[in-house]
């Protein structure tokens, strides 16, 4: 392990020293994140552009039971390779040898533990991209083997970076209520995590770790999960399925409410934190408090399982 993180060092410290781009490889090019993240790192004249990295290479990966990876794995690898020069690889060993970081990009999480396992052990820097993971079990497989490898990772939502938190900044904050699209998918047993994850990340962003238990309403059209943090605060998830879908958040404070509706258009922000991360080795977003998000769904899927009651996060 001393040697790995010895070579993890020269790889976050050496590019900065010389003042050479990071070569950054995606895994999975199935979701419209690749093209839009490496526009913005490979493109200087874009007014989003983010310096410091660039991406040189993809392995295309792909899952065939899910249409929207399914259709276009493909057509996002030829993207890459023809707009950008980016060199497609046949398998994700073959990509960390030409690499110094990694963007683990794949639509589908229950490839994630998998593809992220040769990333670990080549030693490099990985972003995972949501949802981290299709259950609990793996996250915590996952945190486990970047501990015992010793390699850095961190997963998470643009929205943690969009200005609906800092439009929702209170003081001595009592409680927040967050919503967003929530479709779900059906090879994802975690079931928030196919997208609720983004309104749920973005409690997580105004409220803080520290939740204890949950109790979910669910309908074929909309879910509302309720939270309850070991300070008494309590957070409110809504996610919808029909009718107007947007983003938003409102946050209660000891003398004011806010509420903003400005949640998009963050990836050159949270870009910015990727590219540090893969410089420094330290994850912008903690990695218990990303279980903890995971935690969270999963006592919500028991909740709703048990026909919304109150059940306390593993």
């Amino acid at each position: 392990m001393q040697i790995r993180l010895l070579v993890l060092a020269l790889l976050v410290v050496l590019p900065h020293q010389a003042a050479e781009p990071i070569k950054v490889g995606i895994i999975g090019t199935d979701t419209s994140h690749v093209p839009a993240f490496t526009r913005i790192l490979n493109d200087p004249s874009r007014p989003d552009h983010v310096p410091g990295a660039r991406v040189v290479a993809a392995y295309k990966g792909g899952s065939p039971d899910v249409e929207s990876s399914r259709t276009r794995v493909d057509k996002y690898a030829a993207q890459l390779e023809q707009d950008w020069g980016v060199e497609i690889v046949p398998d994700i060993p073959t990509l960390c040898s030409k690499v110094d970081a990694v963007l683990l990009e794949s639509v589908d999480g229950r490839r994630h533990l998998e593809q992220v396992k040769p990333v670990f052990e080549a030693g490099k820097p990985v972003f995972i991209d949501k949802p981290l993971a299709a259950s609990l079990e793996d996250v915590r497989e996952i945190a486990r083997l970047g501990k015992m490898h010793g390699v850095p990772w961190f997963s998470t939502s643009s929205l943690r970076y969009t200005d609906a938190v800092a439009e929702t900044q209170v003081q001595e904050l009592k409680g927040a209520i967050t919503w967003g699209p929530a479709s779900i998918h059906p090879t994802h047993h975690l079931d928030l995590s196919w997208y609720a994850i983004h309104p749920i990340e973005l409690l997580y962003t105004i409220m803080g770790p520290g939740c204890v238990s949950v109790h979910r309403t669910f309908t074929e059209e909309a879910d509302v999960i309720v939270g309850l943090w070991k300070d008494g605060r309590i957070g409110t998830v809504r996610g919808i399925r029909a009718g107007k879908r947007g983003y938003g958040a409102i946050a209660y404070g000891e003398d004011e409410i806010k509420q903003s509706t400005k949640a998009g258009g963050a990836y050159g922000r949270m870009l910015v934190r990727v590219v540090e991360f893969f410089r420094t080795g330290e994850p912008p977003v903690p990695n218990d408090v990303t279980i903890e998000i995971f935690a969270f769904m999963d006592a919500a899927l028991r909740s709703k399982d048990r026909g919304g009651a109150v059940v306390k996060l593993r």
